[in-house]
């Protein structure tokens, strides 16, 4: 379900949605979403948060100086008052009010739209963010189903390695496609090893033996591993950290390939 909705979030129809640009079947399918998951409700509150304050941040920004003539001008209309003494007095006091009055309402737009610029830098930013988190998730997603495709060939064999009395609870499971010559490995469980100690996979043939690299319970997700020609079987063993090269002699779990 998770890999549904990451697929939905990155589908881009939350935000045609938005914009009112779905179809009706489209639309449905998001109010519906919307109402049954958190996630989407809240991908969906935050895309609008951030179209209003985008929108906000279009607004036309006041004419560059316009509050410097605006202060000009009432200096100017105080002196012809001055000059033309008690004639029309009114006429003066009344236009330095009106003139105040935009300048101080200029003064608050410019400060609201340096304000909305701000934000606006924020939200691009957070867009940037975004791609590469998407970006990131269809990385994982593609990879994900490139491993899948692997896995559901039919030329993929399938062999599970189980412990011995001396590892109980170990399990790992290795895919080996002899068509395409890919081999991965997915560890199921590895019993706890003491520190100076750890597990090694190898693979086996009638003269020889060859490492293919150290199983670690921490990595539990499917990985590849070399594919080895003419392998007539897969083993598991413990080594020692101390010893300058792992010896293949303690087998913990072991499996023979099929030939064929």
């Amino acid at each position: 379900m998770e890999e549904k909705l990451h697929i939905f979030l990155n589908s881009g129809k939350l935000e045609k949605y938005l914009v009112g640009d779905t179809s009706i079947a489209e639309t449905m399918e998001v109010e519906h979403l919307i109402d049954s998951y958190p996630e989407i409700a809240e991908a969906y509150d935050k895309l609008q948060t951030n179209l209003e304050i985008i929108a906000k941040a279009n607004a036309v920004d006041a004419p560059y100086g316009s509050l410097v003539r605006i202060l000009d001008a009432t200096k100017e209309s105080s002196v012809v008052v001055e000059k033309r003494g008690s004639k029309m007095p009114w006429f003066g006091i009344a236009a330095s009010i009106v003139a105040l009055f935009f300048a101080g309402k200029t003064y608050m737009l410019q400060q609201e739209n340096s304000e909305l610029l701000s934000e606006n830098d924020v939200v691009v930013e957070e867009i940037f963010d975004l791609r590469g988190d998407i970006d990131k998730n269809n990385n994982r997603l593609e990879s994900l189903a490139e491993q899948l495709m692997k896995l559901n060939n039919p030329d993929a064999q399938k062999y599970v390695l189980r412990g011995n009395d001396r590892a109980k609870d170990l399990e790992t499971v290795a895919y080996i496609n002899p068509v395409e010559k890919t081999s991965m490995i997915d560890v199921i469980t590895l019993p706890q090893l003491p520190e100076e100690q750890y597990y090694q996979m190898w693979a086996e043939f009638q003269d020889k033996i060859i490492e293919l690299g150290v199983l670690d319970a921490t990595e539990r997700k499917l990985r590849p591993i070399p594919y080895m020609e003419d392998a007539m079987a897969l083993s598991i063993t413990i080594e020692n950290k101390n010893s300058a090269m792992p010896k293949g002699k303690e087998e913990v779990a072991e499996i023979a390939l099929r030939t064929n």
